[in-house]
């Protein structure tokens, strides 16, 4: 259906995009309010630094970013900008989902996915955490599809071994590095994420996850190490991004790579 027309097509990855930008300006602020134990329903979004309310012109996704210059219009302040950045990466995402799913229940499934773990890298990123609360949603969301997608009872044993397995093994490693190097390895809201990713991605697909995450991971902490210098904790380097752009990648990609990978043998 995407590919009707090409002027439907642009106009539907415009869309997509616009929505992305939205969602991640709105999946940054509840992250954010999170982290720091304020409501996500109730209040309004206001300055970091002031605590001015910030009004619609200034919530406008990327373009208030850049009409102000990374400042608050009110006191001067200088915004991160992860927030920019988060807007940014999340309509790319919607627009490459829906490039990769077209107007489907697998696109909806995949956009749910996307927004789970775009909000738990902004968490990790904001707070050095995963909560809880947005790995138990991203299950819940995953229930559904398994009814309304083919093969329920094949889809929910790839999911139970893809979360099970991996999580699990990762699990296993992480227990047994800890006993013998008396030392924290890795976060526990990470095996959970990569659990949650399990669910989605199944066995084979998570495993490209792992494989993935690490390599984003090294690539990740090294920038990060070389950008804080000697300031800061080099242990806390957050995993949650790379993991949520790792399961992205594998979303889009995973089903070519895996079948490349089998045809070798």
């Amino acid at each position: 259906m995407l590919y009707l027309t090409p002027a439907f097509t642009v106009y539907c990855c415009f869309v997509a995009a616009l929505l992305g930008a939205c969602m991640g300006s709105f999946l940054n602020c509840m992250a954010w309010r999170v982290v720091h134990g304020e409501s996500v329903l109730r209040g309004r979004s206001h300055c970091d630094v002031c605590g001015h309310v910030l009004t619609a012109g200034d919530l406008i996704p990327v373009v208030s970013y850049l009409v102000h210059r990374g400042r608050c219009r009110w006191c001067g302040a200088k915004l991160s900008a992860r927030h920019v950045w988060g807007e940014a990466a999340a309509a790319v995402t919607f627009t490459a989902l829906l490039l990769r799913y077209d107007i489907s229940l697998q696109m909806l499934e995949a956009l749910l996915l996307a927004c789970v773990l775009l909000a738990c890298a902004f968490a990790d990123l904001e707070g050095y955490i995963i909560p809880d609360r947005f790995v138990a949603a991203g299950a819940i969301l995953r229930i559904p599809f398994f009814f309304l997608l083919p093969d329920p009872k094949g889809q929910a044993l790839d999911a139970l071994l893809g979360s099970l397995a991996v999580g699990g093994g990762l699990l296993a490693v992480v227990l047994l590095y800890e006993k013998l190097r008396k030392t924290d390895a890795m976060g526990g809201g990470d095996i959970k994420l990569l659990c949650l990713t399990g669910l989605y991605l199944g066995w084979m697909k998570n495993l490209l996850c792992l494989l993935l995450a690490c390599v984003l991971g090294i690539v990740f902490a090294l920038v990060t190490l070389k950008r804080r210098g000697t300031e800061g904790d080099a242990r806390l380097i957050p995993w949650g991004p790379s993991i949520s752009a790792a399961a992205i990648l594998t979303l889009l990609w995973g089903d070519a790579i895996t079948a490349a990978y089998l045809s070798l043998f």
